[in-house]
């Protein structure tokens, strides 16, 4: 992301005590939220971390479980990262934490909260979530490298797509129709100025190649990935256009033609695929005079939903004790019981083997 021009990324909270520091946010109980944090280290500490060539890697949790890790390492100190998370809310508060590995003092500049309907991403629910890993859009906009709200209802930020993620040389295509959603087709909700945007090749091209680095957050080699494909004909000539799908070596989605003027969002129904490079092609059918075309891509990584938080009126019940005697300065923070390893200190907790929730047994 470009330099922190937001008045929100000139401020942060760093956390040098705890293993893990949590903030709690108002959410409605089974209901869809894109968390988002951003991170702009900008040197606040005068030690120079981001560039002293020792690694500065830090995690997040949403809720109790492992979200993403945060790896600053040689990173330019101005710039501003961000990691988003599409979850559904155990309860009427969901928990964002930040872990210390022991490699870097965690911090954080803003959190945002962004509510979602119901129907969209069908995939994530209460045992699954998924971490952003890119979201292109494609095309010749005339708009910033991000694009979010007002564009996007949701303030999902879309990048620009650029020579890291596509095959060269591109041909950008636009069209002023509206494109259109078939009915009941919510899950998505591509906005529609991204939507009308496309890009596709020289017809002496015949394929279009996505390739996204995992960087140094993730661990490639058991990288589950789930893409999602939005394709609509912004061409006006009825043109005879046909394509496969691959997600590195396996074919997705064979002979695939976009509708003209109506999105069809491809994916392989919630199933995450190891694809370790990341890459991703749209290569021309035999029977194809025109090569590949896309307007939007998203990719997404898997977030295991294991950990059960604590049972809710254990979890009442430590804190109207915390309150009573005021311990607000020792290391309870988070969930009191989960996970395990990050416990609350003083407390025996139980772990019911079958899918129940822990439980306080002693203090």
């Amino acid at each position: 992301m470009a330099d922190a021009t937001n008045e929100q990324q000139k401020t942060l909270r760093s956390f040098p005590q705890r293993s893990r520091n949590c903030y709690t946010l108002p959410s409605a109980t089974g209901k869809k939220f894109l968390v988002r944090a951003l991170f702009t280290y900008g040197d606040y500490d005068g030690l120079n971390s981001t560039m002293s060539g020792s690694l500065f890697r830090f995690g997040l949790h949403i809720g109790v479980n492992f979200w993403e890790a945060v790896n600053l390492t040689n990173s330019d100190p101005s710039n501003t990262i961000w990691k988003e998370v599409l979850t559904v809310a155990p309860g009427n508060n969901l928990s964002v934490c930040l872990i210390n590995f022991g490699t870097g003092t965690p911090f954080v500049s803003s959190l945002e909260l962004r509510p979602l309907q119901d129907v969209m991403y069908p995939f994530v629910n209460s045992s699954v979530s998924i971490s952003y890993f890119i979201r292109i859009r494609f095309g010749n906009m005339t708009t910033n490298l991000i694009t979010r709200y007002p564009m996007d209802d949701y303030d999902r930020f879309w990048e620009s797509s650029s020579s890291s993620y596509a095959t060269y040389p591109f041909l950008s295509r636009t069209t002023s129709n509206e494109v259109r959603r078939l009915p009941g087709n919510d899950a998505f909700q591509v906005p529609q100025a991204i939507l009308q945007n496309a890009t596709t090749l020289d017809t002496n091209y015949t394929f279009f190649s996505v390739v996204v680095a995992a960087g140094p957050n993730l661990d490639s080699t058991n990288l589950q990935l789930l893409p999602i494909f939005h394709f609509a004909e912004v061409v006006d000539n009825n043109p005879n256009r046909s394509f496969n799908i691959y997600s590195g070596d396996e074919m997705l989605f064979p002979d695939f033609s976009p509708s003209r003027s109506q999105v069809d969002s491809m994916h392989q129904n919630g199933r995450f695929l190891h694809n370790p490079a990341a890459s991703f092609l749209l290569n021309k059918t035999n029977n194809s005079v025109l090569p590949p075309l896309i307007n939007a891509f998203e990719l997404y990584s898997l977030v295991r939903m294991d950990n059960l938080t604590t049972d809710s009126n254990d979890v009442s019940y430590i804190k109207e004790v915390k309150k009573h005697y005021n311990l607000a300065q020792i290391n309870w923070n988070g969930d009191p019981c989960s996970p395990r390893e990050y416990s609350w200190e003083g407390l025996i907790c139980s772990y019911p083997k079958s899918n129940q929730n822990p439980r306080i047994i002693a203090v």
